[in-house]
């Protein structure tokens, strides 16, 4: 992690965050998800839709950006991937924040909201593929997905070598919903890629995993509509 100096101006906009934050504050909520397992260092139960109406309020700061991921209150990390800067993010950020999170909510906004944005999306996704830690597959996944969605530019072998990670992470039953909402994004993107997606399908039924298996066999079924099959035609 870069070690940037403080300034002013960026304490001022810190301070100013910090208190919207706490006037939108929603206890409700805030019980509601620690019920549900959802644990945060501190969560005021703002909603995401408040949230970027505060970071609109704001120009885009890394040094910003790195002073409210620091802070660790759930409203702060989120406005951090909202107003970063994707030009000024680093491999080593990218990688102490993803293994430092602990909710499925915060890998999908860092996701959705920053990572795919900046130059090393790729090679990121495709190594947190590859990764110990559960919600660092998590996020590889999810990233590559996002990337199907959003990155116009990308071509199509630039997402080949998701596919046979894909083999391996479909053993574990705890990725199935982000890997198969991944592998419909990829199999909508282009007709290439739909024949790469049936192919995967049809090789995890190969698998030596039963858990693959029935993965496969579902998502074959669900890649079989003609819903997919008939926009390339």
């Amino acid at each position: 992690m870069d070690f940037l100096l403080d300034n002013g101006d960026t304490e001022n906009e810190f301070q100013q965050i910090l208190k919207r934050i706490k006037l939108r504050k929603n206890g409700d909520v805030s019980r509601t998800m620690k019920a549900h397992g959802i644990q945060y260092k501190l969560n005021w139960g703002v909603s995401v839709v408040e949230l970027r109406e505060i970071a609109r309020s704001f120009n885009p700061s890394h040094l910003l950006a790195l002073k409210l991921w620091n802070k660790q209150w759930r409203e702060t990390m989120i406005l951090a991937t909202l107003l970063d800067e994707p030009d000024e993010v680093t491999e080593e950020q990218m990688d102490f924040w993803t293994k430092s999170v602990e909710s499925v909510e915060m890998v999908e906004q860092a996701s959705a909201n920053l990572w795919w944005k900046t130059r090393f999306a790729f090679v990121k996704a495709l190594e947190w593929c590859r990764g110990k830690k559960h919600l660092v597959r998590f996020t590889g996944i999810h990233l590559a997905g996002r990337l199907a969605l959003t990155d116009k530019n990308a071509i199509d072998e630039m997402f080949e070598p998701f596919f046979e990670e894909f083999l391996t992470l479909a053993k574990d039953a705890k990725l199935h919903t982000v890997l198969r909402r991944t592998i419909i994004a990829l199999g909508n993107r282009s007709e290439m890629l739909y024949r790469q997606t049936i192919e995967l399908s049809k090789n995890l039924q190969l698998s030596d995993s039963e858990t693959a298996i029935r993965f496969g066999e579902s998502l074959f079924e669900e890649l079989s509509d003609p819903i997919f099959s008939e926009q390339f035609d």
